[in-house]
């Protein structure tokens, strides 16, 4: 109901419509589309009423409304059932709630959480109206040992979303967007299944769009940035978000068709922000040096010790840095 009398105020932005004329088309009562009309404005919608004319909308606000998301995707079926809260703890909390009963691709879209949180538990900072935080829940047909492939086709929607908007980026294995070695993106991939079978993987994602310099901590201003920072101009959030999803099943789509993720892969390899460089593989309390020297066909860091001996690196409980910081 809200998005219709959304539609139907932007229809209508030269002239006042009626809200007897709102309550005929919606068939509602007048007392509800009050009520409605009420609510857009305490959301920030400004909503000129004029007694005997009706509304006439003047602005909307920088809000992620579906319909405004509908409108720029080319999907079948991702993002094709949005739900848009104005707060939540995480939208990872939020997906898992209903994954088991929603169809494949709805999303989960917050204009702010209360308690994101990143790999290995790590707090995120999800400031109202000033990013993207957002979870896609997915049901594919595989084992329980590909789901983290889903990490790689996020990050390479991502980045290409990213650049799509003319920023340049790279991405930090597994899962990170980086920009002049700044973290301005992360990705949370959750799964609940059994032995053999996938029950749904939910993939959060969460991009620092508008925020400024003092809506970091004092203690992550060395080490995340934002779009806006490194852009210098506001981005349109609905615009990102969109490109997010087109990207994100063109490459879902072509790794359920071919079983393979060669093309997130090549996305990943060719921005890699770790490639050919020496790196700190940190487990617990262990540290070892090493060169990142490939990402293989299942998404899974190659490196090499000063030894000679190689390893493949799982994503989990294992972070990569750089030898003197972040990367």
């Amino acid at each position: 109901m809200r998005e219709k009398i959304i539609d139907i105020l932007k229809d209508n932005k030269e002239s006042f419509i009626s809200g007897q004329e709102i309550s005929d088309r919606l068939k509602v009562s007048r007392t509800a589309v009050w009520k409605y009309i009420s609510k857009l404005k305490e959301d920030g919608y400004i909503i000129q009423s004029v007694s005997r004319k009706g509304y006439r909308l003047l602005q909307s606000p920088d809000i992620l409304e579906p319909n405004l998301i509908d409108e720029e995707l080319n999907t079948e079926y991702i993002g094709r059932n949005i739900i848009h809260y104005s707060s939540v703890d995480s939208t990872n909390m939020e997906a898992k709630k209903i994954a088991l009963e929603v169809e494949e691709g709805t999303t989960i879209i917050s204009e702010e959480q209360l308690k994101g949180k990143g790999r290995l538990g790590r707090n995120w900072t999800s400031p109202k109206g000033k990013g993207i935080w957002m979870s896609i829940i997915l049901k594919p047909d595989i084992s329980p040992t590909e789901a983290s492939k889903v990490t790689q086709i996020g990050a390479a929607s991502v980045s290409k979303a990213i650049e799509e908007i003319g920023i340049k980026n790279k991405i930090k294995w597994p899962n990170d967007i980086v920009i002049k070695g700044k973290k301005t993106c992360g990705i949370l991939t959750e799964m609940s299944g059994e032995i053999n079978r996938v029950n749904y993987i939910v993939v959060g994602i969460g991009i620092n769009v508008n925020l400024e310099e003092g809506d970091f901590p004092e203690d992550l201003r060395e080490v995340g940035t934002s779009l806006r920072i490194e852009k210098k101009q506001v981005i349109d959030r609905v615009n990102l978000v969109s490109n997010v999803i087109n990207n994100f099943e063109y490459l879902y789509k072509d790794f359920i068709n071919t079983r393979s993720i060669k093309k997130s892969i090549d996305i990943c390899k060719e921005s890699s922000a770790l490639l050919h460089k020496r790196v700190r593989v940190i487990k617990g309390d262990n540290i070892e040096e090493a060169v990142a020297i490939d990402i293989n066909d299942d998404g899974h860091l190659i490196v090499k010790y000063d030894d000679g001996n190689i390893k493949e690196i799982i994503s989990g409980e294992i972070s990569i840095r750089g030898i003197k910081g972040y990367i």
